[in-house]
């Protein structure tokens, strides 16, 4: 197909010129740096337009390979959007959608079935356990889920079992039941999601032929987010690669952000040693963002040493500064977070035109709350509200058989949870036993003997070990006893989902802090009170029920977009808060004992910043509540490595503040005294000293008795507020 030249013309005016560069580039190979908002998606489509309306290649002869079904969809939109034809026998998909038709249509050849089935994960994880239970294996030595991990990390670093390390006795199994595995799937016609990707890539590899067939076939390889490609996956791409064809590679380093997930950012340095060779272009015109938004981006990704080096910027002007918040503590963010908010919707923002990111899943508890008590509708976007987190549900759970064992529907829930070998037999006939005797399964299981007896056992036992107990040392004592903790510490992905067990305990212990007052018993008709009063316990699970309960927004309705920083990757917002910028939080503590961790971290708040339009606050806690226990933090590196030029620094008075800010004197904010005398024994101009921060001195108090705090300005440590009832100042 081949276009008039007032066609190619109308098809680039409105491009800039890096744009039209990359658009038009030769039949050569070329890596496209395309940083945050300038535009890649559409310079990808388009280059596929221009190849075909120019005659270069026919729409069977391009091959596009995107990261998810969603970015394909958008792309065959665009192109049908542009061109007069039929997209639907054109390979533009995922790498597991495209690997999926290669080996359906030469099934043969790749030693499947034609009918073969696809796996999902949980389906993968029941045919290990499958496997498992026939090859009469200990599932608590060799743990079903850290099996299917051994697995998939091989495959997805392209080894087979005969290739895996096996050095002891422990990884010579686990080898094995890889290769027993392999088999039962080969035997049974079924195919997980790596092995669609290794499986084609071994047709490809073995296969000169059919190589030769596609290597023939797509003149024109375009790979999109190609910094997040695995070391497999930039092999099955090369496979592709004849001497005559163009690999189109879009991609920003600065934008890597899924090493956990097996990206290897070092594969664009390889692409252009290997294809683009000095072919580099890059694309800076940022449309998304304003200035001071960009300068910030710019100043703090140029802290890393690994990258191959761009410098957004943008025509529509600098905008507004940066606003830093300083915050007492982790309440007292999500305070400002939601007066914030609120302010913003007031002037007419919609609230589903702001972010509120967090560095971790467990951060979202104090913000949900907090927006729950203002009546703000949110929606926790790629995941779960914090009461509706797997892990939580079973902590509670376990809570709710302390003080009602009678509820079947807690039992259920995690009489097997962890695995204590009480399997489905087992629990019909405990089932059957309670029907025929009209009691529960917990009264069943009490003159019963066995497993479920022990289960019986463990609840009674954590009963009295905790009956008076605080109610925070509660749930603490509940996680550890039931194996919970254990559990997910055994397990690889399981960090996340222990943080939100200790983000449990921190709940619970502002419940109690604050009076528990949820479902407080309520005066009967004659003034008095009844003499029955649920327990502290009791008042926390209702509490928990109703913040997971109803006040989400539903789907179509105007709420306030909650995520993880990676969740955000890929999405734009006129107001983004990124909240908990504290070292060890953010950048994450595990970043330290990682190779090129920290570089990563920075990468991920390169990730947040350039998600807002217009409007950004960066905010942190002087102490947040971890583990039950107040922890004082410092804040996070990055807050150091921008441009200060760029930034306005926020200082809220105190918690009842009303909405609005001002700017301070200092750049953590070091306004001038305004309470010199105070009931304490402390003064302004007093020399203090913290076991943390170190010496420093009083600048400023506020409040009186409990409720006091003074700011200090440390020596090494920067300007804090610090409460008298926690921060255990001495004199120096």
């Amino acid at each position: 197909m081949s276009a008039s030249p007032e066609g190619h013309k109308h098809l680039l005016e409105s491009l800039n010129p890096e744009q039209r560069a990359a658009v038009t580039l030769p039949h050569e190979s070329a890596l496209i740096l395309a940083g945050a908002g300038s535009g890649k998606t559409r310079v990808l489509t388009t280059r596929i337009v221009w190849l075909i309306q120019t005659g270069q290649v026919s729409p069977h002869g391009i091959l596009a390979v995107t990261f998810t079904n969603k970015a394909a969809k958008e792309m065959l939109t665009r192109i049908s959007a542009m061109l007069p034809i039929n997209t639907r026998g054109m390979w533009v998909g995922t790498f597991h959608g495209l690997a999926n038709r290669l080996l359906r249509t030469h099934w043969r050849e790749a030693g499947l079935p034609q009918s073969f089935q696809i796996l999902d994960s949980s389906d993968q994880l029941s045919a290990i356990k499958r496997l498992m239970k026939a090859m009469n294996v200990d599932t608590e030595k060799y743990e079903p889920k850290k099996v299917q991990w051994f697995i998939n990390s091989h495959k997805e670093a392209g080894r087979r079992a005969r290739d895996a390390e096996a050095f002891d006795e422990y990884s010579i199994r686990m080898a094995e039941l890889f290769e027993a595995y392999d088999a039962q799937c080969q035997r049974e016609g079924v195919a997980d999601f790596p092995e669609l990707l290794l499986r084609s890539y071994e047709l490809l590899y073995r296969n000169e032929p059919l190589r030769q067939h596609y290597r023939d076939r797509f003149k024109h390889i375009l790979i999109d987010e190609f910094q997040d490609t695995n070391t497999l996956q930039y092999r099955w791409l090369k496979l592709f690669a004849g001497p005559h064809t163009a690999l189109f590679a879009v991609g920003d380093d600065d934008q890597s952000i899924y090493a956990f997930r097996g990206a290897n950012t070092a594969n664009m340095a390889e692409f252009e040693r290997e294809f683009a060779h000095s072919n580099v272009i890059k694309l800076e015109q940022n449309y998304r963002s304003h200035g001071h938004i960009l300068t910030a981006a710019n100043t703090l990704i140029s802290q890393n040493a690994h990258r191959l080096g761009k410098n957004l910027w943008t025509a529509e002007g600098e905008g507004e500064p940066i606003r830093i918040f300083e915050a007492y503590s982790d309440q007292d963010e999500a305070s400002f977070v939601v007066d914030e908010v609120k302010a913003l919707n007031r002037e007419g923002v919609a609230l589903s035109d702001m972010a509120l990111l967090y560095r971790s899943n467990a951060q979202s508890r104090v913000l949900e709350h907090a927006l729950f008590s203002a009546h703000v509708p949110y929606r926790v976007y790629g995941g779960l509200r914090f009461f509706e987190r797997q892990e939580v549900k079973h902590a509670l759970a376990y809570l709710r058989l302390l003080t009602n064992p009678e509820d079947d529907g807690a039992f259920l829930r995690v009489v097997n949870l962890p695995a204590r070998g009480i399997g489905a037999r087992s629990l019909e006939q405990l089932a059957d036993h309670a029907a025929r005797s009209g009691s529960s399964l917990w009264q069943a299981a009490c003159t019963s003997s066995g497993k479920v007896a022990g289960f019986a056992k463990l609840i009674e036992e954590i009963k009295q070990a905790t009956a008076d107990l605080p109610l925070a040392e509660v749930i603490d004592h509940v996680i550890e006893a039931s194996g919970l903790a254990d559990y997910y510490r055994a397990d690889k992905d399981g960090a996340d989902r222990l943080e939100n067990l200790n983000e449990l305990i921190n709940a619970a212990a502002l419940f109690s802090e604050e009076g528990g007052l949820a479902d407080a018993p309520e005066a009967i008709p004659d003034g008095s009170v009844p003499t029955e009063t649920p327990s502290e316990l009791d008042r926390f699970l209702a509490h928990a029920a109703l913040e997971a309960g109803e006040h989400q927004a539903g789907a179509g309705h105007d709420a306030l977009q909650l995520m993880t920083v990676h969740a955000a990757k890929g999405l734009e917002f006129h107001a983004v808060f990124i909240t908990g910028l504290e070292e060890s939080l953010f950048p994450h503590e595990q970043s330290a004992h990682e190779e090129n961790g920290l570089e990563e971290e920075r990468r991920l708040m390169y990730v947040a910043i350039t998600r807002a339009r217009r409007r950004l606050y960066l905010s942190h806690a002087q102490s947040r509540m971890l583990h039950g226990q107040i922890r004082y933090s410092l804040p996070s590196r990055f807050l150091d490595e921008l441009p200060e030029q760029v930034l306005l620094n926020l200082n809220r008075r105190d918690s009842a503040y009303p909405s609005g800010v001002q700017q301070t004197a200092g750049r953590y904010g070091t306004p001038a005294p305004r309470n010199p005398g105070n009931d304490t024994g402390y003064k302004v101009g007093q020399s203090v000293a913290h076991a943390k921060f170190g010496t420093g001195i009083i600048i400023d108090f506020e409040g009186r008795g409990a409720d006091a705090r003074v700011q200090v300005k440390f020596r090494d440590a920067g300007t804090k507020w610090l409460a008298l009832a926690y921060a255990k100042l001495s004199p120096a």
